[in-house]
């Protein structure tokens, strides 16, 4: 895979996009590999957390030009092309709803530009860290196109409106002190390195806590944000019946008491026939 790599040491995988002299730009070989990847490391239960960052000076670019000019799936200029688009853009979608249904969160580590469809992965991880002179945008607007792949959901639940408006319309450039300020970028530092740093902090305490919980944490709050708070409080009634673990939460407070570190199971790998 010459897009990204991945490693994984201690429950902690890390997916490291490989096109640094390209700013990390999205190819379609991305796109085929991704969702694979991380269902792979979401099917044996073992990876708590994942953490995603780019080499080089910027996160991610968005999306390669060879995505703009790759044959006739670009250019839907009958019903057949058409419906050939938007089946190509289904898969995309997908790809990146895999880090939301993974069960592990999924943390992103911001340098540079974080544009186009590096935002829209960016949106669609669990917790961001970013250097201080990073920025953040919808920069489909800049070549006449709508973002597709989830900045025009996501953001809005993540961002004001207002804001996301601005970006979407006018291509704006958000600032990532900015955008911590307002909440999307949980915390910033000085450089790449102390984005990376914050991201590890925060994998390193995730993977430390019992994975169950983690699971069931994740899958609450990603259904929350897309229902009432009457039907996400009985989903979460439903949730913690079914993953309520004495053994885990004994080890949990018996950690506490004694002042060491639990050791929790890490999950079944995930079901299949």
């Amino acid at each position: 895979m010459d897009d990204f790599r991945i490693t994984e040491a201690n429950g902690i995988a890390t997916l490291t996009l490989t096109r640094p002299q390209q700013s990390n730009a999205l190819t379609l070989d991305f796109w085929r590999d991704f969702p694979t990847a991380i269902q792979q490391l979401d099917a044996t239960g073992a990876t708590r957390a994942l953490i995603i960052v780019g080499e080089g000076r910027n996160f991610c670019a968005g999306m390669d030009l060879s995505v703009f000019t790759a044959g006739s799936t670009m250019k839907p200029d009958h019903a057949a092309g058409r419906a050939h688009f938007y089946e190509t853009a289904r898969l995309m979608q997908d790809a990146l709803a895999r880090l939301e249904h993974a069960r592990f969160p999924v943390i992103a580590a911001i340098q540079g530009a974080c544009v186009g469809a590096g935002l829209e992965l960016a949106a669609a991880c669990d917790l961001r860290f970013a250097a201080s002179d990073s920025y953040l945008k919808i920069a489909e607007i800049d070549i006449a196109m709508m973002a597709d792949l989830g900045a025009l959901q996501r953001l809005p639940k993540l961002l004001p409106d207002a804001v996301v408006k601005q970006m979407a319309y006018t291509g704006y450039a958000l600032p990532a002190l900015r955008a911590e300020a307002l909440g999307f970028i949980n915390a910033t530092e000085a450089d790449a390195a102390g984005a990376l740093q914050l991201a590890h902090e925060a994998a390193k305490a995730i993977a430390a806590r019992a994975p169950l919980a983690i699971a069931g944490s994740k899958d609450s709050l990603l259904y929350a944000r897309d229902h009432s708070v009457a039907q996400s409080l009985e989903r979460a009634g439903w949730m913690q019946a079914a993953i309520w673990n004495t053994e885990d939460i004994t080890a949990a407070i018996t950690a506490r008491a004694t002042k060491s570190a639990p050791h929790f199971k890490n999950l079944l790998p995930r079901a299949k026939i």
